[in-house]
């Protein structure tokens, strides 16, 4: 038992939840103004669980046959034999069914929202196979944790929720366009469509530059718009510090440290943004 769990969580790279579940938080903190709920944090964190499962375990599936193809890719478990189809379809429905309890659960919108979300968690995977602006649409999928956390808070849109969303859709969009730069050659190969693929490696690396820029700036209109205080703007700081820092990491002559830009950076991005968020909060 021990073994198969552990499998089922490489396979759906449980530890790149970091990436949303602390924006989830952070929507969650900005909408509250201070108040503590545990039942919300509580249905956040399974929803959060439950969507980042179903999507992943999706997103193995139907790419099984692009990453058995792949050098990079075709070691992971689906490839392998190391996890079957039927377990791999089974994770994702439970992972879905976590995210329909925790949505009834929360408030009446979060239950109305909950077949959109759905569609958008199995999307992305097909998206690669007809569009480059897939990253685009991977950026509005997780980026929706931030909103969601939001009006699992609120039961409502607010400025500030659409803000949030775009940051972090932005931020995600920009490092996905990094990752894709590692498979450029493959993807043209093969008919599977990205935006370094597409466009090149170098016009890749400007664009995502340009998406943080504009991730960074979206979070101080965050800020402004949810009557944050000084330590939010601290983190903010740090995350545009670490986003240059991403950058120059990756260059289109050296894209090495593609991974480290992937994973360390980011998770530093999004685990500060939760924790000046909750400085905020805990001082005002």
């Amino acid at each position: 038992m021990g073994t198969r769990l552990r499998l089922y969580l490489e396979l759906v790279r449980f530890e790149h939840t970091l990436f949303a579940l602390p924006f989830a938080y952070v929507g969650v903190m900005l909408a509250s103004r201070g108040r503590f709920d545990g039942a919300v944090w509580l249905w956040v964190t399974v929803a959060m669980v439950g969507a980042r499962t179903a999507a992943m375990a999706l997103n193995r599936l139907i790419d099984w046959r692009i990453d058995a193809a792949n050098p990079r890719t075709a070691g992971r478990h689906l490839p392998r034999g190391l996890v079957k189809p039927g377990e791999t379809l089974a994770l994702a429905l439970a992972g879905f069914a976590l995210l329909a309890w925790s949505a009834y659960n929360l408030n009446p919108l979060t239950a109305r929202l909950l077949p959109v979300a759905v569609v958008f968690l199995t999307g992305y995977s097909y998206t690669k196979r007809f569009t480059w602006t897939c990253h685009f649409w991977l950026g509005l999928t997780i980026g929706a944790a931030a909103a969601g956390g939001w009006i699992a808070q609120t039961g409502a849109f607010e400025p500030a929720t659409y803000a949030l969303w775009a940051a972090v859709a932005l931020w995600i969009a920009g490092f996905d366009i990094l990752y894709a730069t590692q498979d450029v050659e493959f993807d043209r190969a093969h008919g599977v469509h990205a935006l370094p693929a597409r466009f090149g490696v170098r016009t890749a690396l400007q664009v995502a530059r340009a998406l943080h820029v504009l991730t960074w700036l979206l979070f101080i209109v965050t800020g402004r718009l949810a009557g944050a205080g000084p330590w939010y703007y601290l983190g903010v700081l740090l995350v545009g510090l670490v986003l240059v820092y991403e950058h120059r990491l990756v260059r289109p002559d050296d894209l090495s440290r593609v991974n480290q830009a992937f994973f360390e950076a980011n998770v530093v991005i999004s685990l500060s943004m939760f924790l000046f968020t909750l400085l905020d909060v805990l001082t005002r």
